[in-house]
């Protein structure tokens, strides 16, 4: 189906839903024919409900024993909502058992010349990646040694970077939030280098009166100008006052740093994408490259290998299982958006688009009955105004998850309660302390938390909860998932 076709077929079963229950509870009935599923929401979250002034009708709800066939508390589940990053859930799951927990990503590096016993590439070398969303400094550095191991050490020629395995027309870095040089807003590439991210390391230098910036990974085409100035104060936010500007992006993007910075605060790091992709891969290989004693004479521009060309190294990622890790606990946008996109390239042949890895999202649901007629993907990261599942969906998927035989890679890959990921500082001192392994997802006016709760007496319980509401993201939203988690935990 065309993809604007599907989309429409999905707005039209928005409305329906809505129309059809317009906030009010959804109601079902456990089939063991014993104990009737709740369909109101626990005292204690109306409370907090009512004390945020959030409408109960805002929060989608569905609550389920692993071992039982019938849901425990479901209000509201059936309502599609804006999930926000919790829709990676959906396609790391996916992911991990369409691809399976061991798959690996390729990238290659070609020559269209020959390399004389001087390790002189008489020509240009081309990086040519397919979807490795995890290629970090360190996995560039190795494979660059890797390289030089094979006994190239000049090239004469240009780098040039082969993205045709994906076929992305991406909207302008920034369309989401007009915050183009964020992190979170990198787009998708099939040749992908560190997320395309810089980290701007400020450190206090009293010696030298003055505060050192340094990039990281260094990248030998950027000019980096600081006007920040050293002060006596006491390191306050009022005190500390850093302003990055992007000069230039293009061949050789500028930053300026300006602002004030008290002696007394410890190193400070800033994560920007202040770089074109192509320029950032050129600027990182020719630094790291001259470190290890090489050298490119010529410039980075993108292209495709040619047919003549010569394959001179092949390196693989980690393991998709490493890798989902790596996107739910630390809610990895531009990963996810690879992985879609990675996702329908293998499942109907190169290039990976949106559309293939939307339809590639919908037959597994299908497969696995799970409704998706409600759902929009979009771009498989939740960084949008327009994607859609239901409580419902996202628990029957859970609920796959963990009949999965790769339910353990699964589960492990979800933040746990007060020791790592996005929940690292969230329910410490608690009760819940280890006992939660859930993805969260926040974006105004959407506040989602899934996955899954053991409870003190021992059950396991798939837990989603869905709000969506004008500043739910400011406290109000997680009031309710703490007052929800906590019930559900003692009941």
């Amino acid at each position: 189906m065309p993809i604007r076709s599907f989309l429409a077929v999905v707005f039209l079963g928005l409305l329906a839903v809505a129309n059809v229950a317009p906030g009010a509870p959804q109601i079902a009935i456990a089939q063991n024919n014993f104990t009737p599923a709740l369909t109101q929401l626990p005292a204690s979250v109306r409370k907090v409900l009512k004390r945020h002034k959030l409408p109960p009708g805002s929060l989608s709800v569905y609550v389920q024993d692993v071992s039982e066939s019938a849901p425990l508390l479901t209000v509201n589940a059936q309502v599609p909502r804006n999930p926000a990053s919790v829709m990676k859930l959906v396609t790391t799951l996916v992911s991990l058992q369409d691809l399976g927990p061991g798959y690996r990503f390729r990238t290659q590096v070609y020559a269209d010349g020959p390399v004389d016993k001087k390790g002189r590439l008489k020509g240009n070398l081309y990086l040519k990646g397919e979807g490795d969303p995890a290629m970090t400094t360190e996995a560039f550095w190795r494979l660059l040694e890797d390289l030089r191991n094979t006994g190239l050490r000049r090239i004469s020629g240009d780098l040039i970077i082969d993205n045709s395995y994906f076929d992305v027309d991406p909207p302008a870095r920034g369309s989401f939030d007009r915050r183009p040089y964020r992190a979170y807003n990198v787009e998708p590439q099939a040749t992908l280098v560190n997320f395309h991210a810089t980290a701007f390391k400020l450190y206090p230098d009293p010696a030298n009166k003055r505060v050192r910036v340094l990039a990281d990974p260094p990248m030998a085409s950027l000019k980096i100008t600081n006007a920040i100035k050293l002060v006596k104060n006491s390191c306050r936010r009022r005190h500390r006052k850093i302003n990055l500007q992007v000069i230039r992006t293009g061949p050789r993007p500028e930053v300026r740093f300006s602002g004030t910075y008290p002696v007394r605060c410890r190193p400070l790091e800033m994560l920007r994408a202040v770089a074109d992709p192509t320029p950032y891969i050129f600027g990182v290989f020719k630094s790291l490259w001259q470190r290890s004693g090489g050298s490119i004479q010529g410039r980075g521009h993108d292209g495709v290998v040619p047919e003549q060309a010569r394959l001179l190294y092949t390196t693989h990622s980690r393991p998709l299982a490493e890798i989902i890790r790596t996107i739910n606990k630390f809610s990895n946008n531009v990963m996810s958006r690879n992985l879609l996109l990675s996702l329908g390239a293998r499942a109907f042949e190169p290039p990976g688009t949106l559309e293939k890895g939307r339809r590639a999202v919908q037959d597994w649901m299908l497969a696995h009955q799970i409704g998706a007629n409600a759902l929009q993907v979009e771009n498989g990261a939740g960084l949008s105004r327009v994607a859609r599942i239901s409580a419902l969906s996202l628990a029957r998927l859970l609920l796959v998850g963990w009949d999965s035989e790769f339910m353990p890679e699964f589960a492990a890959s979800l933040p746990l309660a007060a020791i790592d990921g996005t929940l690292r500082k969230r329910f410490r001192q608690s009760d819940l302390e280890g006992h939660t392994h859930m993805k969260t997802g926040l974006l105004n006016g959407a506040r989602a938390i899934a996955g899954y709760l053991q409870t003190r007496s021992g059950r396991r319980l798939v837990v989603v909860a869905l709000q969506n509401y004008p500043g739910v993201q400011n406290g109000g939203g997680t009031a309710v998932q703490d007052a929800l988690l906590n019930w559900l935990f003692e009941r």
